[in-house]
């Protein structure tokens, strides 16, 4: 315990001390989880949508795909997506492997599922007489779904805390493809990782609070989304 207390007091320190290393990895990854999740919601929640409101012929085995990708590892996404974009992959010639953007990808990847499945979720538990009563006081299509998503405003923006919050935590795609380049795609996650395998407790430590710190918030976020949801 007391090698713990000594790692906390230190890594307190670190943190009062406005530390260059836990505050740059703390705004990178900040930034790098907002860009993740802005795309991930934009492709997401159309196809959430998409999902949730129309019927076509396989639709139950979209949801079921879209479910199943909420479990899905992260580190066989980081693998598919180091593929890709490697040099001898179809999108190196990009150029974005081991560079921040590469990070942004893969979280892309890993929060649209969040968002598709959490908003056909949402839309489909919406009561289907909101629909019929916009149709039949003369709405069109972009209108009468406007109106299901008025009404499934406090879900969709719990999808979104969702998904931001298990970018910001992810760590196995983030190494696989960022490389844990010190001020360039070091993350918290994997800054925590290194910080603890090479016997820094305390950064380990500093990094990890402030991890913490962001998890409260995203949880906090989204019970006042859901509170007022049931309000």
């Amino acid at each position: 315990m007391e090698f713990f207390a000594d790692g906390l007091r230190r890594g307190v320190a670190l943190l009062l001390g406005g530390d260059a290393e836990v505050w740059g990895t703390t705004w990178l990854s900040l930034r790098i989880a907002l860009l993740a999740t802005l795309f991930a919601c934009i492709f997401g929640i159309p196809l959430g949508f998409a999902v949730g409101t129309t019927r076509f012929w396989g639709r139950r085995a979209a949801l079921t795909v879209l479910n199943t990708l909420l479990a899905f590892p992260t580190v066989v996404v980081g693998v598919v997506i180091w593929g890709l974009l490697t040099r001898r992959g179809p999108l190196g010639g990009a150029g974005l492997l081991y560079t921040s953007w590469a990070i942004v990808v893969a979280e892309i990847v890993l929060a649209i599922p969040i968002a598709a499945a959490l908003t056909a979720a949402a839309v489909q538990g919406i009561d289907p007489r909101v629909r019929r009563t916009a149709l039949t006081l003369g709405a069109g299509w972009w209108r009468t779904q406007w109106a299901v998503a008025r009404e499934a405003r406090f879900a969709l923006l719990a999808a979104v805390v969702l998904a931001f919050g298990r970018v910001l935590a992810e760590l196995g795609a983030a190494m696989i493809v960022g490389g844990n380049i010190r001020y360039h795609t070091r993350t918290l996650t994997t800054a925590v990782a290194l910080a603890t395998s090479q016997g820094d407790f305390a950064l380990a430590i500093a990094l990890g609070l402030v991890l913490l710190a962001l998890a409260l918030t995203v949880n906090v976020l989204l019970q006042l989304v859901q509170g007022r949801g049931d309000a």
